[in-house]
């Protein structure tokens, strides 16, 4: 893993990202080369500066790639065939971006046969990038060898963390160094039982990791000597709640503890992220509001005439700071959905929501209203989804932290909304929150970036909806 401007991004996921970067920008350059230069050299003087079309088509591809979750962390979750579908999608749908801008801008058009070339070099060397990159990084040498310090209940879900949805390693959990006598909570081939300098062992496994899954810190339960030692000797050293946050996405709610939060990097706020987001939002939601003025026309139009009634409906939710606004969507259930006035949890195939609420949903455009509280100010278009007073009230009551995560504005998408679905118990709050405190912690512009474009793919492919 590496940070980008606060946020984890798996190493393999960012290399891959970068060489593709090179492959498409390199191909501007050799096919309008190779085209205009073949028997004329001088032709390529009259096409005039390859650079700004190289960067125009290398940021248009990378920006609809990330939109068809294709640089996310599972991006195999589909599997083979689905990855292949989704790819080849994103370059039908550059092509005709790219056409697009070539009729906007004529002057960057390179020719039908000059960009037929380059196109076809960019799906070329973007595949082969894929492929090189799927068969390097499932190399055991490249996964880091974990050493985990401590086998109590703290560290116990390490080893769900080993694997990913398809069976395959993300690092090698080597093994465990008890430091007393304390339960294992862990599989007994885990343990390790050599004795010694920590540095010693590290060295004897490889090791490239140590996290530390001790919570007590004073009175000799933790070796910071021998640790210290470790990482100066060139091992990274790390704490259970760092590594979690690093490896999920989340801040887990169980192993943390209040001076983590406290004397860790981020959970800051600052005038100028402050501003810049607010001005972000007051951009982007008022070209949203033309650009989808038509479609929201026609879903006004379709909701009144399936069920006649309200096409918005307007419910408190809490903000903020705890303040209470009233958000603006459009009406996805039947009129009397809560008709015995007690606030409900969504469910899954839910009976309340009408033919055309299920399809506005798929598609999140029930979503769109929103694009008017992010005007007001009450929402951001990137933050914790807003949850009603009844609901805040009981988990604030039920969860540790819940609190924190109307420390910024809500949004009409966020980090939690697209790494986990609709959620209908205490249990998934506690999962969401988790994401959203990450959030909390880490969010910069360019994490809002990523939610967005991740957000594209959720709408593309209908994921997500209830």
């Amino acid at each position: 893993m590496i940070r980008l401007f606060k946020h984890y991004v798996p190493l393999p996921l960012f290399l891959m990202a970068v060489t593709e970067a090179v492959v498409l920008f390199a191909s501007m350059y050799i096919g309008a080369v190779v085209r205009f230069s073949w028997e004329d050299p001088s032709d390529i003087e009259s096409l005039g500066p390859i650079f700004p079309r190289a960067l125009i088509f290398t940021l248009v591809m990378l920006s609809i790639m990330t939109a068809f979750g294709l640089h996310q962390r599972d991006v195999k979750q589909e599997g083979e065939w689905g990855h292949l579908v989704r790819f080849v999608a994103s370059f039908v749908a550059g092509l005709v971006v790219m056409l697009l801008v070539f009729y906007v801008f004529p002057h960057l058009h390179l020719g039908r046969g000059a960009f037929g070339l380059v196109f076809l070099l960019a799906f070329a060397g973007t595949a082969l990038t894929r492929l090189v990159f799927v068969r390097l990084f499932k190399l055991d040498a490249m996964r880091r060898r974990v050493l985990l310090l401590g086998a109590g209940s703290r560290t116990a879900k390490i080893e769900g963390l080993e694997r990913d949805e398809q069976g395959e390693r993300k690092f090698n959990l080597v093994g465990c160094l008890p430091l007393n006598n304390s339960d294992c909570c862990l599989d007994r081939t885990r343990i390790l039982h050599d004795k010694g300098p920590i540095l010693s062992i590290a060295r004897k496994y490889k090791i490239d990791e140590i996290v530390v899954g001790v919570r007590e810190r004073r009175g000799g339960g933790l070796p910071a000597d021998q640790l210290l030692e470790c990482k100066l000797a060139g091992i990274e050293v790390v704490d259970l709640s760092s590594f979690f946050e690093r490896e999920t996405g989340q801040i887990q709610v169980e192993s943390l503890n209040p001076s983590w939060m406290i004397f860790s990097d981020g959970f800051g706020r600052s005038p100028l992220k402050d501003v810049s987001k607010r001005m972000f939002d007051v951009a982007a939601s008022g070209a949203l509001l033309l650009l989808t003025l038509p479609v929201m026309l026609i879903t006004a139009l379709l909701i009144w005439l399936e069920s006649g009634g309200p096409i918005f409906y307007r419910q408190e939710r809490v903000g903020e700071n705890g303040r209470v606004f009233r958000v603006l969507k459009f009406r996805s259930m039947r009129q009397d959905a809560e008709r015995d006035g007690v606030p409900q949890w969504a469910k899954k195939q839910d009976s309340r929501v009408t033919r055309v609420g299920r399809v506005i949903r798929l598609l999140r455009i029930d979503e769109l209203p929103q694009v008017f509280n992010v005007f007001k100010g009450d929402m951001s278009f990137v933050g914790p989804r807003p949850e009603r007073p009844f609901f805040v009230e009981d988990l604030t009551k039920k969860i540790s932290y819940y609190p924190s995560r109307h420390t910024v504005k809500p949004g009409i998408t966020g980090w939690a909304q697209i790494r986990y679905p609709y959620g209908a118990t205490v249990e998934d709050a506690v999962q969401k929150l988790q994401y959203d405190l990450y959030y909390v912690k880490n969010h910069t512009l360019f994490l809002d970036l990523i939610i967005l474009f991740q957000t594209a793919q959720v709408i593309l492919f209908g994921k997500g909806a209830r």
